[in-house]
């Protein structure tokens, strides 16, 4: 492998950065044509449609074993999975528990006047469903992120969709992972046809009231397509890193940072913001060095050439590009994280000091990875409790309570010419009152 060129800024101009940061997704016509002819099938036809999609585009004959789990399959799953898997699955689970849990939100009760009681009251989403990618990556670990929170929160249903192989087969680990946290539904299909399935229901799989997951292009575009019916978590693009580190910082660590995340996909994208050309050049020859050991290095190495690092003198300058972009993951290794991170206001998640690699919230540290991705961090959070749940408010009105606010009422509603509100009022308050 031949020693790795990276695009290099040295105290770009301000002017420039938010070209450096236009970190965006293009259309891609094609995919959306073949997305949306996907989810019309699977609504108009629904399982009829659906083993056919599987059948043709995964080679996966579901009229074999339609579409759930076996007991079999189960049975299976749990003797293929290996002791150190299974005991790292429930270290994991009892982490990102612990975390989700002290999260759960409160009932608030406030008498905003004498006689008017208003509340808001937590009240869990009623079926979610998650999607999980397989390939040659199958995310196990996101069924924990993701259907750990939703029993939790106190979902009534948690319904499952992966894709199988030719052969009707789905990843050991994500099958246990899936029995473990309690997933009530378990279907053995993916692509843009789960999401479809999801969204509208079929004899077989039930619609759901929000999706959560990752997935390719197919699967991303068949979400933002169906969030007009149904919830999803977030929009989302290819996964992303940024390090911002100092000369003190172990490059050796901040390489391994990189390519951790490099090897998600051949979209990913990896900066690095740091202080000197000195320390970049450093990082480089690690990243060359540890990349010829990594067996996805074809993936990894398509990646990192679409990366760029960048130089800045200043620290305040280091913060205000690092908000600019807004990354997925931002690994915060300089002599003083903590002050760097106080200022940070837009990213996933942060990762302070050289022994806390990202890898620690994708898997295990009780953090929820499933993270805003290509700029969505300046408005969205990552999943958490919240994600499964929603706020309703409720109020009880006193007939004392009532005459305090009603002229206030009145008022308002009169002024905006709508004076069916003003009556809902009026016809509640006598004119003995002294109120109209």
């Amino acid at each position: 492998m031949s020693e790795r060129v990276i695009q290099r800024f040295v105290n770009p101009d301000y002017s420039t950065w938010i070209d450096m940061c236009e970190n965006f997704i293009e259309d891609d016509d094609e995919i959306k044509n073949t997305v949306g002819e996907i989810i019309e099938r699977v609504r108009l036809g629904g399982d009829e449609e659906l083993m056919k999609l599987c059948l043709e585009l995964d080679s996966y004959n579901v009229y074999d074993s339609f579409l759930g789990l076996s007991p079999e399959d189960i049975i299976e799953a749990e003797t293929k999975v290996s002791p150190e898997v299974l005991k790292a699955i429930e270290t994991a689970a009892k982490n990102i528990e612990k975390f989700h849990r002290a999260q759960m939100p409160q009932t608030i009760e406030v008498e905003t006047m004498e006689g008017i009681h208003c509340i808001q009251k937590p009240v869990p989403i009623r079926r979610i469903g998650i999607y999980i990618p397989g390939g040659t990556a199958p995310l196990f670990s996101t069924v924990l992120m993701l259907a750990i929170p939703a029993k939790i929160a106190g979902c009534s249903e948690i319904v499952l969709c992966t894709p199988a192989g030719k052969y009707g087969r789905v990843s050991p680990e994500i099958i246990y992972a899936a029995k473990f946290c309690g997933v009530d539904r378990f279907y053995k299909v993916g692509g843009a046809q789960a999401i479809a399935a999801m969204a509208y229901g079929t004899e077989t799989i039930p619609r759901v009231d929000k999706i959560f997951g990752p997935g390719n292009k197919y699967v991303m575009t068949a979400k933002q397509m169906v969030s007009n019916y149904t919830a999803i978590d977030m929009p989302a693009g290819p996964s992303e890193v940024m390090v911002i580190a100092d000369d003190k910082a172990n490059p050796r660590f901040v390489a391994a940072d990189l390519l951790s995340q490099a090897e998600h996909g051949r979209d990913s994208r990896i900066v690095l913001v740091c202080k000197s050309v000195e320390f970049s050049d450093k990082v480089i020859r690690e990243l060359n060095s540890q990349e010829k050991l990594l067996p996805r290095r074809d993936i990894t190495s398509e990646s990192m050439s679409k990366s760029f690092i960048v130089v800045f003198d200043s620290d305040l300058d280091m913060i205000e590009f690092a908000n600019m972009y807004a990354p997925e993951h931002l690994i915060i290794q300089t002599e003083n994280p903590a002050w760097i991170a106080n200022s940070i206001t837009s990213a996933g998640s942060v990762f302070l000091g050289e022994y806390s690699p990202e890898s620690a919230g994708d898997y295990a540290s009780g953090t929820n990875h499933t993270l805003p991705t290509n700029g969505w961090a300046h408005c969205y959070s990552g999943v958490n409790i919240d994600s499964f749940m929603r706020k309703m408010t409720i109020q009880e009105l006193s007939r004392s309570g009532l005459k305090k606010i009603g002229k206030t009422i009145v008022t308002m509603a009169e002024a905006e010419g709508l004076q069916a509100h003003a009556n809902a009022v009026k016809v509640r308050l006598s004119k003995k009152d002294n109120l109209i």
